[in-house]
């Protein structure tokens, strides 16, 4: 059942503050599912507890509970309309434009920001977790080609550990689609309070990791239900090889003699 439709059923049952919230959330459409409880308390200046009763009044046991609904709504949606495709040729689209929608958000005079924090930091750490800690991992085997030694952080007790020690020499390089990410943020406040400068790879310029971050590279792909997705990935690492990419141009890198180093590490590793 569509979530517009229990909203307006009960719509006469709900007190004046619920129904502050059932306007906003109806003026929202979708985009309510990237929004946290305190998005909504500022907007419509109600309490945690007119929300909460406003979830289960209409249904749903909590905020969450509702975005998770909602997200379904919509994914739902967008799977019908791509039945007339062929499913590669939709996969090929949503990568394509997930390319064109991070190049539309593209700044270029913070990515020679970023650069140069890259060029003059004494330490590199990449922290994420899940999905971007993955491309975390795929920066660190990145950089290293030209030179860059980074040190990927997956787990979030290390990443707290290692932000404890962190000096303002250092940067850390953040990566959450949502910008919401707990963990993640956590060890980016310990980062921050030691001086630490830090890059955070995001969705949300206005997200709390984005907020607590020194310089925003903005990702451009929405994926509440679909979290991990490729074109989240392609998105992130589209990123990744302009940071790298820049910085070998801005610090004339060898990359010819570096990746045949590189390679001549490796190359007795293959099987003839």
């Amino acid at each position: 059942m569509k979530y517009t439709y229990l909203i307006r059923e009960n719509y006469p049952f709900l007190t004046k503050s619920e129904k502050k919230v059932a306007d906003y959330i109806l003026n929202s459409g979708n985009t309510i599912i990237y929004s946290t409880m305190s998005d909504i308390k500022k907007n419509t200046k109600v309490g945690d507890a007119t929300i909460i009763r406003f979830c289960q009044k209409i249904g749903f046991s909590g905020f969450s509970d509702l975005k998770i609904e909602i997200a379904k709504e919509d994914f739902s949606q967008k799977k019908e309309h791509q039945t007339s495709k062929k499913y590669y040729d939709e996969i090929a689209n949503n990568l394509t434009e997930a390319l064109h929608s991070t190049i539309r958000l593209l700044d270029e005079e913070k990515l020679n920001d970023a650069v140069k924090m890259i060029t003059q930091s004494k330490n590199i750490y990449l922290f994420g977790v899940g999905s971007s800690g993955n491309t975390s991992l795929d920066l660190e085997s990145m950089f290293l080609r030209v030179g860059v030694q980074a040190k990927a952080v997956l787990d979030p007790h290390f990443q707290a550990q290692v932000a404890s020690l962190l000096t303002v020499n250092d940067l850390v390089i953040a990566f959450s689609l949502s910008g919401k990410t707990k963990d993640t943020y956590d060890s980016l406040k310990i980062a921050k309070k030691n001086g630490a400068k830090i890059i955070a790879i995001t969705n949300y310029i206005h997200s709390p990791i984005g907020k607590s971050a020194d310089l925003v590279l903005q990702t451009a792909i929405e994926e509440f239900l679909n979290g991990g997705s490729l074109a989240g990935k392609i998105s992130q690492l589209y990123i990744c090889d302009l940071l790298v990419q820049g910085y070998e141009q801005n610090n004339n890198i060898d990359s010819v003699g570096l990746r045949e180093k590189v390679l001549r590490s490796i190359i007795d590793k293959s099987i003839d």
